[in-house]
């Protein structure tokens, strides 16, 4: 649609007539994301509050319309890419995000560690490296504020170098993936480790994460915990630790989930982050996002 019918649209929205209100309404969502520049200036120009709350909520529907769609899109593309579907989890907080800017920042770090890397290097030598520069040189840890939202979305992870198990671990396979090194995510009850996989050779896959065929605790060589500084473990340890938890043990609690479990982890945080700072519509849009790894 044209800018000029665009804008004449959004005039509509001043109309006393509540029925013209609701069809002005329903139509600017249907565009979706293109309105969204002419309604932020319609916002700036109007002196009505009303008008403005209502612009507001058009543009908040229309973003988190956006998310939704983005984030089902990568679910039935494969979820391939863990960094695209961290970043649309981000993008429903911070809706003028670019991938670009965190990608740039994951490079980096890789960089640094692919600096000090060699081929005669053994995995345990590379997780070594890997976290002497995540966590000595870039400063990375553990958010001492469990429940902080911001400790879930990938840009301020990556801005503030603090973050949970579950994002601290999506930075750590991100970082693995483009140094091509096999480290996978394991969603374990409680708590989010990292399993160093036996896959010998060029694995271009490893770059986004995917996991492109069915794995057994047999091809775990051992597991990291991102969530203390890289601390390598070994069965005896989960053993130790489902123990402790009074569990049962499941095959699927030794190897690697999906990408999808890793988003729902990190959405599953992030709702209970927001319910207890006492944010119930945050809640709602994130319970609604939480269903397209459950219904879709």
């Amino acid at each position: 649609m044209r800018k000029k019918d665009i804008r004449a649209l959004i005039q509509l929205l001043d109309d006393p007539d509540t029925e013209v209100n609701d069809v002005v309404t329903g139509n600017l969502r249907k565009l979706g994301t293109e309105v969204i520049p002419e309604l932020e200036t319609a916002w700036e120009r109007s002196p009505d509050h009303q008008y403005q709350e209502k612009i507001e909520s058009i543009i908040q529907e229309i973003q988190f319309s956006n998310v939704k769609k983005n984030l089902i899109r990568w679910r039935e593309s494969g979820a391939e890419d863990l960094l695209e579907g961290a970043f649309w989890v981000a993008r429903h907080q911070f809706p003028d995000l670019e991938l670009s800017e965190t990608e740039q920042k994951i490079h980096q770090i890789s960089k640094d560690i692919w600096l000090e890397l060699n081929n005669k290097l053994t995995a345990l030598e590379k997780v070594r490296i890997m976290n002497h520069i995540i966590f000595d040189v870039h400063k990375f840890s553990r958010n001492k504020n469990i429940y902080a939202p911001r400790n879930s979305y990938i840009n301020q992870v990556i801005e503030s170098k603090k973050g949970n198990a579950v994002s601290l671990g999506i930075v750590y396979i991100l970082i693995a993936g483009q140094l091509n090194i096999p480290i996978r995510g394991v969603s374990m009850p409680k708590i989010f480790i990292l399993a160093f996989m036996d896959e010998p050779g060029p694995i271009r896959s490893v770059l986004k994460g995917a996991i492109k065929k069915k794995t057994s605790q047999k091809d775990v060589l051992f597991y990291i915990n991102p969530y203390n500084r890289g601390a390598v473990l070994g069965k005896k340890e989960i053993d130790h630790y489902l123990k402790l938890q009074k569990l049962e043990t499941q095959s699927s609690w030794y190897t690697p989930c999906s990408n999808e479990e890793t988003i729902k982890r990190l959405l599953l945080n992030l709702i209970i982050s927001y319910e207890k700072s006492g944010f119930p519509e945050k809640v709602k849009d994130l319970q609604e996002l939480l269903k397209i790894f459950v219904t879709y």
